[in-house]
């Protein structure tokens, strides 16, 4: 049974392809015509508040990507959308669903940030270095409220102690150098948080983090989604922060959904052998002296592999045990397991 809520956030379709370095510019004293590889192939699905919806895949799945589109973030010249649509449910004007895609770019400006927000996963890349942090994140507040400098101060303030910067009125004032990557982490998630924001790309928010503050933090997220019913797209290699934070699991593969179902669903019964692969791959304490670990065979399919995958093949057969000749000759569509579940992979369709 599908959910008949309105979403705050509607995916439809996206396809964000890049041109390849080494194919722009000259080549032997020849201009040579720029060729795309698709990072994101028709990659659909919804987002209600208050929910927490996690994306999982392996580095170089298209997770990232995603959420940079939607923000229309994606850098340089090589990145595009080719298709589909992103369908927001703005606090301004009607309650009709806009479309983030056909946006005037001063008026996306004034939802990112404000409405939808992003925890980057590079804190080190993504704060200015020659700026104080102070004046980073008055910005931040100054650009989508009318407030004073001195009220957005005050706020900047409240957000590192809320992350737990210590004696924070006096370090918000020092630059981005004299942090650690991991309290230039929780600068981010105060920056990302300031204005209390409808949705939240959270793109491994915790990589730089140790336990304690990590749990400081997916509390302090848990308790945006229960206050402001802030919607979270927790994108995390972190299986265990998916088991217990997350309600619903999208499972990426080479810029596709392979899986999609409820989180317990996902750990319990995984329908698609790629889940199953990276449940297998978590470690496993089987004695006091050690961990086991199942790695996954293989790699991630190259950007002219993915090109292949599109003209017809299933993009995780060459690492897959149970491979059969229809999957080298037709990629399969996300199956019905059950009303709540789906999967791209044939071997739903035998039961």
């Amino acid at each position: 049974m599908s959910d008949h809520r309105t979403p705050l956030l509607s995916v439809k379709d996206l396809t964000v392809s890049f041109s390849t370095p080494a194919c722009r510019g000259m080549r032997g004293g020849r201009r040579v015509r720029s060729t795309r590889v698709t990072a994101v192939d028709t990659l659909s699905f919804d987002l209600h508040e208050g929910e927490c919806l996690g994306l999982v895949g392996e580095s170089g799945s298209g997770k990232s990507v995603t959420a940079l589109a939607i923000l229309g973030l994606l850098k340089g010249g090589s990145g595009r959308i080719d298709g589909g649509e992103i369908r927001y449910r703005s606090t301004s004007g009607s309650e009709e669903s806009i479309d983030l895609l056909a946006l005037p770019k001063e008026k996306l400006r004034r939802i990112r940030g404000a409405e939808i927000s992003m925890i980057f996963q590079d804190p080190m890349a993504s704060l200015t270095p020659y700026l104080r942090v102070s004046e980073q994140m008055i910005e931040a507040v100054r650009a989508h409220r009318p407030l004073s400098r001195r009220a957005a101060f005050s706020m900047a303030v409240k957000g590192l102690e809320q992350v737990g910067i210590a004696d924070a009125a006096r370090r918000i004032h020092d630059y981005p150098h004299r942090f650690s990557g991991g309290m230039c982490q929780r600068i981010l998630i105060a920056t990302a948080l300031l204005l209390e924001p409808r949705i939240l790309l959270a793109d491994e928010p915790t990589t730089a983090l140790d336990v304690t503050i990590q749990a400081q933090i997916l509390g302090l997220l848990d308790a945006c989604r229960q206050r402001l019913k802030t919607a979270v797209l927790l994108i995390t290699h972190d299986l265990g922060i998916v088991a217990e934070r997350t309600s619903r699991v999208l499972v990426v593969y080479a810029g596709r959904i392979v899986e999609s179902a409820p989180t317990a669903r996902i750990f319990e019964r995984p329908a698609h052998p790629y889940t199953s692969a990276l449940r297998a791959s978590l470690p496993v304490v089987t004695d006091p002296g050690g961990t086991r670990i199942d790695p996954i065979p293989g790699h991630p399919p190259s950007p002219d592999d993915r090109q292949a995958e599109a003209r017809g093949r299933c993009a995780f057969e060459p690492r897959c045990p149970f491979a059969e000749p229809r999957c080298r000759a037709e990629a399969p569509p996300l199956l019905d397991v059950d009303g709540h579940h789906q999967a791209a992979c044939w071997r739903v369709e035998k039961g």
